[in-house]
Parts: structure tokens; C-alpha cells; sequence
């Protein structure tokens, strides 16, 4: 199993908005919806930052609770498999590919799908993974039931799932490709 992130390639991987303070945050967001209209992130509701740091608590919470590793107050994100939409997010995509062999499973999480439409109240529609965090064990049990959304809805026609996210809580591997 491979892990994946994708960022815009000008900038490099792994810059985490959830590192700032929450005003800088929202300020570099604003930058990127000036410099790049044509990306993702320039169509993000104005209460993106907040609502984001939101569900980073609920899952914080969740993995603390889970008895998992947490070196880091907030996740660094990757998605398990490759995604293409993910690729479209950005007006010059790149990505990096890591073996899952290479992380502390202990200081992962997962959602099936976005952690922020798992975690909505908006999103109601019954299904066992909503307002659901795995452990590893866990997302396996999961793709083995359901499969990878990126595969069977790549284009979102059967709900707000098209990846599963992993929050990952450590730089130990991360730091490793920073500067790639």
C-alpha cells in the first residue's frame, strides 16, 4: 500500500495551514486564492480555517482515544492510493508516493473519505463510515468491504467520499521528504 500527497509543486510538500496561527493561516489562503483563482483551495468557504481546525480537534481527540501517537498538534495529510482528482486541486500538481512500510502505524489515522465530510452534521446519509476514525486494522477492514472511492467514485456521482484520508501525526518519516 502506498500513501499519497499532493501539493502544489511550486511550494513543496508537507506545508501544513494547520502549523500557523489560525489568523496566518487564514491569511495565506487568501494569498492563494489571489495568486492561483484556478486552484481548489481559491473556492474555499471563508470559514474553511476554522471549520478545519474543528474537525483536526474531533479527530485529535478520537486518535488520543484510540491510544494513538501523536508528535504533532495537528495532522500532516496524505490519501491511501492515488488519486487523480486530488491532482486536479492544483494549478501545477506533484506528489509524493510513500511506502506505508515506512511510517509507525501507531501515529496514523484514517477517515474513509474527507475528514470534513466524514465528520459534518450536513452529511447525513446513514453510512457506517461517517463520524468513523480507524486505526490501520481498521481502514483494512474498511477497503475490503467498500474498495478504494477513488475507484468506484472517482467522478463524487455517489457521495462526498472519493479518497481515504490519513492524518498522519508524525514527522518521522514526513521529514524525510520535505525537501524532495
Amino acid at each position: 500500500m502506498y500513501l499519497y500527497h499532493y501539493y502544489e509543486e511550486q511550494d513543496g510538500p508537507f506545508r501544513n495551514l494547520s502549523d500557523l496561527p489560525e489568523e496566518k493561516a487564514k491569511e495565506v489562503l487568501q494569498q492563494i486564492k489571489r495568486n492561483r483563482p484556478e486552484s481548489f483551495a481559491a473556492v474555499r468557504d471563508k470559514e474553511y480555517i476554522r471549520i478545519r481546525l474543528g474537525y483536526e480537534a474531533i479527530v485529535r481527540e478520537l486518535f488520543s482515544n484510540m491510544g494513538g501517537r501523536m508528535d504533532r498538534f495537528a495532522p500532516h495529510y496524505m490519501v491511501v492510493g492515488e488519486c487523480p482528482w486530488l491532482a486536479s486541486w492544483y494549478e501545477n500538481p506533484a506528489y509524493i508516493r510513500i511506502p506505508i512500510e515506512e511510517f509507525d502505524l501507531s501515529t496514523l489515522s484514517f477517515t474513509y473519505g474527507d475528514m470534513h465530510p466524514t465528520f459534518s452534521d450536513r452529511v447525513n446519509d446513514g453510512k457506517e463510515y461517517r463520524k468513523t476514525l480507524y486505526d490501520y486494522k481498521g481502514i483494512i477492514k474498511m477497503i475490503k468491504k467498500y474498495g478504494l472511492p477513488q475507484e468506484w467514485n472517482a467522478d463524487g456521482a455517489y457521495g462526498p467520499e472519493r479518497y481515504i484520508e490519513v492524518q498522519v501525526w508524525s514527522e518521522d518519516t514526513i521529514s524525510k521528504y520535505k525537501n524532495k
